[in-house]
C-alpha cells in the first residue's frame, strides 16, 4: 500500500470515483483508483474488503468509503471518504430528481433513462467479471458462485438464507485450500 493520502485528496478522490461512475458502475471505478490508480489496497484486498461491504447492510459503496477511508486515516478517514462520495451527488441526485418530477412523463427522457440502465448493467456485469476471474479458478468456486447466482436470481433467496446456507460450504473450501498450501 502507498502511503497515506491526506483526508482532501481521499475525499477528492471518492468524490471522483462518485462522478465518474454517473449512470452506474461504481464498483468499476472504486476498483480503478483505490486499487490501479492510487494503490491503497491490492486486488485480493479490494476483492475482500468489497465482498465485506456488499454482506453488511448499508450501500455498498458508502461501506467501501468507510473501509478505506477507515483503513488509511481512522474515523477521520471515513468521514472524508463518506463525504467525498456523497456530497456533490447528494446535490446532483436533488437536482436531477426535480428535473425527472417535471418531466417524468417525456419519451425521449423514458429512453434516455433506458440507456443509462443498460450501461450500469454492462458496468456491473465488467466488475463481477474482472472479479470472477480473480476468484474462480477452481471447479468448486465455480459452483459456489452458479449456486449463489441460482439462489439470488433464480430463486429469489434473501441475501442471509443463501450466506446461511453457501457461507460454511465457502469457509470449508477456502480452509481446505489454506491447508492445502
Amino acid at each position: 500500500m502507498n502511503d497515506a493520502p491526506s483526508l482532501w485528496t481521499l475525499a477528492r478522490a471518492f468524490n471522483r470515483i462518485a462522478l465518474a461512475s454517473f449512470g452506474g458502475g461504481l464498483s468499476a471505478w472504486s476498483r480503478e483508483v483505490i486499487v490501479a490508480e492510487r494503490g491503497w489496497m491490492t486486488e485480493e484486498e479490494f476483492l475482500s474488503a468489497s465482498t465485506i461491504c456488499r454482506i453488511l447492510p448499508g450501500a455498498n459503496q458508502v461501506n467501501m468509503a468507510v473501509f478505506v477511508g477507515t483503513r488509511l486515516h481512522g474515523v477521520a478517514g471515513a468521514v472524508a471518504a463518506v463525504a467525498g462520495l456523497i456530497a456533490v451527488s447528494m446535490i446532483l441526485i436533488l437536482l436531477a430528481g426535480a428535473f425527472y418530477l417535471r418531466y417524468r412523463h417525456v419519451p425521449a427522457l423514458q429512453h434516455a433513462l433506458a440507456g443509462m440502465a443498460s450501461a450500469a448493467v454492462g458496468l456491473t456485469l465488467s466488475v463481477a467479471w474482472h472479479q470472477g476471474q480473480r476468484v474462480l479458478r477452481s471447479p468448486a468456486a465455480g459452483l459456489l458462485a452458479v449456486l449463489s447466482l441460482a439462489m439470488a436470481a433464480g430463486w429469489r433467496t434473501p441475501l442471509w438464507l443463501t450466506l446461511l446456507l453457501l457461507g460454511p460450504v465457502g469457509f470449508w473450501w477456502a480452509w481446505r485450500q489454506e491447508a492445502g498450501r
